[in-house]
């Protein structure tokens, strides 16, 4: 079984109760869920078990969540939160896990916004994205989108609490009207991957992530295509649209952008393996 290992930052995990953590260092219970966790494949078994035991209520909802994470449910269903740009993000069973990577695509989403700024979140998932620019720009005006149900009530959750609205409905479909052409910033974590290669994606990501935050088409940018197609209707002139996507695609995602009146660059990130195209709207 393929664990992924591309979510939590463990050397610096926000939140984890040390005491707690400690009354089972070299308690038999905490050996034996390292080397549960390390025989299944777990890579950073000793970490996963210190969060395993700060979310676990009692000793019994610990064992099922030990069992819940050998059988393959991510660490971040089992738990219900990831960590992403220092900040706890609540998500729930089936729903997309927000990939450190993605952490590139908010630095350069913050880079270019400014504090007040009309910024939309489409594909938003759990609304991590959206969600850590808020953190970061004070008092813009966040929308966030998604056509997965069950990704939208999570999405409430933590765009909500910084004032942030959400949306049901495919791509720009349910968003204001009024939004167009105000736009600042349009970010899209567009799903990227080619069908046949869903699998060979790690088992966590085939078998509880949607397959609708993860199939991108054929040649993995059917959902790029169709986010910028109708990008400079949204954007105001000079601002921008970011997604993320690989560096076998990004030449690919390049000439989508130039092909809909878009000025596109990529910029890269070596130590997240992260890679983003920004389109610019040209200004008037």
């Amino acid at each position: 079984m393929e664990f992924r290992h591309d979510s939590f930052n463990f050397g610096n995990i926000n939140g984890v109760d040390e005491s707690k953590v400690a009354a089972f260092n070299g308690d038999t219970i905490y050996t034996s869920i390292v080397t549960k966790l390390r025989d299944a494949g777990c890579v950073f078994a000793e970490e996963e078990a210190r969060l395993l035991i700060n979310e676990a209520g009692t000793t019994a909802e610990l064992a099922g969540m030990v069992e819940r994470r050998i059988a393959g449910l991510p660490l971040e269903h089992v738990i219900g939160w990831a960590e992403f740009c220092d900040i706890r993000i609540e998500v729930d069973l089936g729903v997309f896990v927000p990939r450190r990577r993605t952490e590139f695509l908010v630095r350069q989403a913050t880079a270019l916004a400014m504090p007040g700024a009309v910024v939309v979140d489409l594909c938003c998932g759990t609304g991590a994205v959206g969600s850590a620019v808020g953190g970061v720009l004070e008092g813009i005006e966040l929308y966030a989108v998604d056509i997965d149900p069950a990704a939208v009530r999570c999405a409430r959750r933590n765009v909500t609490s910084i004032n942030g609205q959400v949306y049901e409905g495919d791509l720009y479909e349910p968003l204001p009207a009024n939004l167009r052409g105000r736009v600042d910033v349009l970010v899209a974590n567009a799903p990227y991957v080619p069908t046949e290669g869903i699998g060979l994606l790690p088992h966590e990501a085939r078998m509880h992530e949607a397959r609708v935050a993860l199939d991108g088409g054929a040649d993995g940018l059917d959902v790029q295509r169709r986010v910028a197609a109708s990008a400079t209707l949204w954007l105001a002139p000079g601002s921008h649209l970011l997604v993320e996507t690989s560096e076998r695609q990004a030449m690919q995602t390049v000439e989508i952008f130039a092909g809909y009146g878009m000025m596109p660059q990529t910029v890269k990130c070596e130590e997240l393996d992260a890679t983003v195209v920004i389109g610019t709207r040209p200004a008037l």
